[in-house]
């Protein structure tokens, strides 16, 4: 369905009510993040909702992969690493400066730009498990070579470096008339407050920028490819130039969320952005929001990463609240929190086939 048979749809279809209540939640999850430093002040909730930023980006620019163009890559960390490392290596070596992040990161992503290229062209010509294996012999080759030259990179240990000036706490953005740091509602405006609205407005404009290639011809070419590979080769779409294109396109948008991720968490190292786990993570955020719905990955990243971080201390309150009743603390017990995730994603797939957004939204189609 189009935007203008969306438009004029009548208030009572089931696609448009779905949709609404789609942008309706993706909207108050915008909100929430937009206002995240006053709604919630410790440091812990502060990091979980930058975290979210970042992978809604990584996770709607694998979604242009899988979701829209039907490429099933492993290497996506990889891409997000390299740019991660390159502003993490220019930090520590050259100093806390905004020229240092410009020059590495910039560096980290147009070597993920190149390797995306490469790739591409080497490998995209083949079917799509053969391609899947690639980009997993890719992304564990990085791993490796991270961890050898650990003279650069740190090694398993990674690199612990300063941001720019304006991002540490001592900065004084807003001052009072006491000359004292302004708050707004408890909030000090200070270099804290500063890196997290970098990292919020950074990841707005690359999902910004991701939703507009959707919604362009190109967006239109790539679901053709995905639905039809040789009918959109037969009627004059070159297929391995645009997927090649799409899988540059996804590698600089997850480089460019690396650099903000070096910069704001101030440390890079395997586990954080180059770990298979991640990789899961984001493709499991992508599978629970809806492939190919953009709008989907504001909502699976947002599900996993609060299941992730809260979802021990949710089982330790019910624990403690069923103390009385046998078996049940014990198996609501935190150190289980992964069987319990593990149900809840079995329980999304079963009730959202399609993924929480892509069910909402063609909910009723075929009635």
């Amino acid at each position: 369905m189009t935007d203008s048979e969306l438009i004029s749809a009548p208030a009572s279809d089931p696609v448009r009510k779905g949709r609404m209540v789609v942008y309706a939640i993706a909207l108050v999850i915008a909100l929430a993040l937009a206002f995240a430093p006053f709604l919630f002040q410790d440091v812990r909730s502060g990091q979980v909702a930058a975290r979210i930023c970042i992978f809604i980006v990584l996770a709607a620019s694998y979604d242009l992969l899988i979701g829209y163009t039907g490429i099933v890559s492993f290497a996506h960390t990889m891409f997000f690493g390299m740019g991660a490392y390159g502003a993490a290596i220019a930090l520590k070596n050259s100093g806390a400066h905004w020229s240092s992040v410009i020059a590495g990161g910039g560096l980290g992503v147009l070597c993920a730009a190149v390797l995306a290229v490469l790739i591409g062209i080497l490998s995209l010509r083949v079917k799509a498990i053969f391609f899947a294996m690639v980009t997993l012999a890719a992304a564990s080759v990085m791993l490796v070579l991270v961890s050898q030259f650990s003279d650069f990179t740190g090694g398993e240990d990674g690199i612990v470096y300063s941001s720019p000036n304006l991002f540490k706490p001592a900065t004084k953005l807003l001052l009072g008339d006491d000359g004292k740091v302004l708050k707004i509602m408890g909030v000090s405006m200070d270099g804290k407050i500063a890196a997290y609205y970098f990292v919020f407005l950074s990841c707005l404009v690359l999902y910004w920028f991701l939703a507009r290639i959707v919604r362009s011809p190109l967006g239109t070419v790539l679901e053709a490819i995905r639905e039809n590979e040789m009918r959109a080769e037969a009627i004059g779409y070159r297929v391995v130039a645009y997927r090649t294109a799409v899988f540059m396109i996804a590698a600089i948008v997850a480089a460019l969320a690396g650099v903000v991720w070096a910069v704001w968490l101030k440390y890079t190292g395997p586990e954080s952005t180059l770990s298979f786990a991640i990789m899961i993570d984001i493709l499991l955020m992508v599978v629970i929001g809806g492939m190919g719905t953009m709008v989907g990955a504001v909502i699976g990243a947002t599900l996993m990463s609060i299941a992730q971080f809260f979802l021990k201390d949710l089982m330790e309150a019910a624990a403690g609240a069923t103390s009385f009743l046998p078996l049940v603390p014990n198996l609501l017990n935190p150190d289980r929190w992964l069987l319990w995730l593990g149900i809840l994603f079995i329980l999304l797939v079963y009730f959202f086939p399609a993924g929480i957004a892509g069910t909402l939204m063609k909910k009723g189609a075929h009635k």
